[in-house]
């Protein structure tokens, strides 16, 4: 891929692997829309990565959950660097209660953004993608495959990615656009509240996960790895 040529859309773009996937893109000189729902956060972001030379990025405030101002994203990619090559699905929430605590309100939350969340990317990106033969990379979980106890909302949501991103790699992938999901196992992030530290050195960092999918990305044309499970080499 010609990542100076390269125009892509990253959800959840503001902090974590969103905005670590950014960083790799813009360095080597990707033109990159990143979304969030928070403003201050999101512009903050953009600003760094504008910082870093190479790329440029444009800040775009966008719920997942919301179609239209998915649309709007996807225009400021085509207005700002004439179209969009890569659709980097990563905006993501977790609640983790027993199913009896879970209110309609978490399960809504969870299966809205990380799920119909994705949904909307896609088919708000799938016209744009089409007209390049471009990539989407879905950010998934070890939790699409691995359940575990007060994960029913979240295990849910990402189970359902997994099916929903193989099936539509079948869809798309006469149309000339690529499909991949990335399944991490535990990413020193902000996710779910956490703060990192030292103490999760041990995890994989949003950096790696930002090589998975530059090294996906520079695949040949011929070739489509379709999941990339990725977990830490040393856990505790």
């Amino acid at each position: 891929m010609d990542f100076k040529n390269t125009a892509a859309l990253v959800t959840g773009g503001s902090k974590g692997i969103g905005l670590a996937i950014a960083e790799a893109l813009v360095k080597r000189g990707a033109g990159v829309v990143i979304t969030a729902r928070n403003a201050a956060e999101l512009e903050a972001a953009a600003t760094g990565l504008n910082a870093l030379g190479g790329g440029k990025a444009v800040a775009v405030v966008s719920d997942a959950r919301d179609y239209a101002s998915l649309e709007s994203a996807v225009q400021a990619a085509v207005t700002h660097f004439g179209g969009l090559d890569v659709l980097i699905a990563n905006a993501g929430v977790g609640i983790f209660k027993p199913v009896q605590d879970l209110s309609l309100e978490d399960w809504d939350a969870v299966i809205d953004t990380n799920l119909t969340g994705v949904f909307y990317s896609v088919k708000a990106s799938v016209p744009e993608l089409a007209k390049r033969k471009g990539y989407i990379i879905n950010l998934s979980s070890l939790a699409g495959k691995n359940p575990f106890k007060l994960g029913a909302a979240y295990n849910a949501s990402k189970f359902g990615l997994n099916g929903f991103s193989e099936a539509i790699m079948l869809d798309l992938r006469p149309l000339g656009i690529k499909v991949s999901q990335v399944m991490p196992g535990s990413v020193a992030t902000y996710f779910g509240g956490h703060t990192p530290s030292e103490a999760d050195a041990w995890k994989i960092q949003p950096e790696d996960i930002a090589q998975i999918v530059i090294d996906l990305l520079e695949m040949p044309a011929r070739t489509l790895p379709s999941r990339v499970e990725v977990r830490p080499s040393q856990p505790k």
